[in-house]
């Protein structure tokens, strides 16, 4: 399977903005933005200054570049999913954002059960966990309402889960999810929404960089 292998706090610098990639890193002091807040190249902090006005293309192949590092997928995944949501009945971008909200990888990072997509998709490509009692192993598995999401008993006795099963959960699990750390669950309660997708997102220019 395909994915990006070079450091990725690069990537939050060359946004310009933390996409939260790290997990807890990206919290504290050592986030590559909070030492240096700037793009990353051989022209140092005043290469972005000394550039023009950034031009409607510019602006939004940034913002596709964004939600593609955000969600942890390669540029051909990412365009097959934007080709699905305009196929479909609903508005694109809006249709976009859901499809790529009901990863597998980033259900069990909305619920809490890793720090950062990045390791809830190794979680689930090491066969950690079972949807509706069968195991899954693709990250990119669609979830819809209904689903239970388990942790596999053959893994439950790992060190990482015990620790986890200890904690009590933050509060910041979404409206359409709910989870359970003490037993190790998540239960789909409905499709995401827009409104609960709560990501500096600027879905349209997306829409505008694939309609040019």
């Amino acid at each position: 399977m395909a994915r990006y292998t070079e450091p990725v706090c690069r990537l939050c610098r060359r946004q310009g903005e933390k996409l939260f990639l790290k997990g807890q890193r990206c919290l504290s002091s050592k986030c590559a933005i909070e030492k240096r807040g700037y793009a990353p190249g051989q022209h140092g902090p005043n290469a972005r200054a000394r550039r023009n006005k950034a031009s409607d293309y510019s602006l939004q192949l940034r913002e596709k570049q964004k939600v593609r590092r955000i969600y942890g997928l390669l540029e051909a995944q990412f365009r097959r999913y934007y080709e699905a949501a305009l196929r479909s009945r609903g508005v694109t971008g809006v249709e976009l954002l859901i499809a790529l909200e009901r990863r597998l990888d980033n259900t069990i990072y909305r619920a809490g059960f890793a720090t950062s997509r990045q390791a809830a998709r190794q979680l689930v490509t090491h066969q950690h966990f079972n949807v509706n009692g069968h195991p899954v192993d693709i990250a990119s598995y669609q979830v819809k309402p209904g689903d239970k999401i388990t942790v596999r008993d053959a893994n439950r006795k790992l060190e990482y889960w015990k620790t986890l099963s200890g904690e009590k959960n933050e509060g910041n699990t979404p409206q359409w999810l709910t989870a359970d750390k003490a037993s190790l669950t998540a239960l789909i309660q409905s499709l995401p929404t827009r409104e609960a997708i709560e990501l500096p997102i600027k879905e349209q220019l997306i829409v505008e960089y694939y309609s040019r």
